[in-house]
């Protein structure tokens, strides 16, 4: 898949608001074709037989929380061994390791001996590379099908004031010729690379890092770069880097994690634990400048370190923090919670169609339908074991998913149920 081509997906997907792109196996970037963990209806079985769905393949692969994604042809993803990460290409049909390459990625994680120095970020497919980053702010890039690193950059310049205690977790995005990511200090607090050959193309802001992921929006026919960073929630021209708008948002200690949500009516949502909250922002573009209208904001809604979806006019995560988090509804132009379901444990999630396919940090799938009135389970599984904290990615029919001891790929067609 080239530049170009990825870029017009993103920007197909961008214009048709929460409708994915047409290349039902490619799920090319964290959050899927289109960067919202949504894609169009896929022939999915309802029923699943009790051991679960069929298993394509497992394959035993090292700690990590570093999301899959895949071309259809072949899974990427990283992984940790002793003080390497670890970047390996496997082939989508059997698991076989197609390459996978080893390099020092120095880092001591310090906020929790829960996380570790493992890889946090998502790999990026942009053109003919595969893009990285480790726990440390090392951003790498390798030839796709042969594995060879092609170029290293340091993303934070070695500023130890710009590494965050829990690791850096910003998975990247690819605009035409860029990567453009969060990097955190005096002047490059979002920057972008020229994917070809690594070089610095721009640096802007002085904002602080977290640990969200830049978002790519269509706003009023302009692309724009939305950045969630320690204090803030921002939009930045992806050409040049130049600030068009900026809105407070405040959690202890700065720990926004979640992606924002955007909808074709131009509403972005935003929400952290640790006191941050959530709000919906109204973005317009008028004469070259950007308007930002706070919609509501509270702190009933607090999605941790997952992610949420949106589906018409209703928002789906685990809402909650160090407690409880119910699966919820929230609606995206009021801010109040519709329903929860309690029998969720805390998930991670992705929208195909009208079906959610759900993964609670135990390692349990479901696939179920949200209603006006509550969630419809269709079907239920475990078919991990232990802390699954990654989302997985879906490829046609076929779901990827991962915990720290393994992948699981699962046929979800219905040809593949007795």
């Amino acid at each position: 898949m080239t530049t170009l081509r990825l870029s017009l997906l993103v920007s197909a997907a961008l214009l048709t608001g929460s409708e994915a792109a047409t290349d039902t196996t490619s799920w090319p970037q964290w959050g899927g074709p289109a960067r919202n963990f949504v894609v169009d209806a896929r022939p999915l079985a309802t029923t699943w037989p009790a051991g679960g769905p069929r298993k394509r393949w497992r394959k035993a692969i090292g700690d990590g929380f570093s999301s899959i994604v895949t071309d259809g042809r072949a899974v990427y993803t990283l992984y940790r061994d002793g003080t390497n990460d670890v970047a390996i290409a496997l082939d989508a049909a059997t698991g076989d390791v197609l390459w996978q390459t080893r390099y020092e990625a120095p880092f001591v994680e310090t906020c929790s001996e829960r996380l570790g120095p493992v890889p946090r970020a998502a790999p990026l497919l942009a053109s003919s590379r595969v893009v990285t980053v480790s726990a440390g702010g090392l951003m790498n890039s390798f030839n796709r099908a042969t594995g060879q690193r092609l170029w290293s950059v340091d993303l934070h310049a070695g500023d130890a004031q710009a590494v965050r205690a829990c690791g850096y977790a910003s998975s990247p995005l690819a605009f035409e010729d860029l990567v453009i990511t969060t990097a955190g200090g005096t002047g490059r607090g979002v920057i972008a690379i020229k994917s070809a050959t690594g070089e610095i193309a721009w640096k802007s802001q002085d904002f602080q890092n977290a640990y969200s992921s830049p978002l790519l929006i269509d706003l009023d026919g302009q692309p724009e770069v939305v950045v969630f960073t320690y204090g803030e929630v921002s939009g930045l021209n992806p050409r040049t880097g130049a600030l068009e708008w900026t809105h407070p948002h405040a959690a202890d200690q700065g720990v926004n994690v979640a992606t924002p949500v955007w909808g074709k009516d131009n509403l972005l949502f935003v929400s952290s634990a640790y006191n941050g909250g959530s709000r919906v922002l109204k973005l317009a573009r008028s004469n070259g400048r950007v308007s930002v209208q706070e919609v509501w904001a509270n702190r009933r809604v607090r999605i941790h370190f997952g992610n949420a979806v949106r589906i018409g006019d209703n928002l789906y995560a685990s809402n909650g923090d160090f407690g409880a988090a119910p699966f919820a509804a929230i609606d995206v132009k009021t801010g109040d919670i519709v329903w929860r379901d309690r029998s969720v444990a805390r998930s991670t999630l992705i929208a195909a169609g009208d079906k959610l396919l759900i993964l609670d940090e135990d390692g349990t799938l479901a696939l179920a339908t949200p209603t006006g009135t509550g969630l419809t389970v269709l079907a239920k599984a475990a078919v991990l074991d232990g802390r699954s904290w990654t989302v997985p990615a879906l490829s046609g029919s076929t779901l990827y998913a991962r915990n720290g001891k393994e992948i699981v790929a699962l046929d979800l067609s219905p040809s593949a149920m007795p």
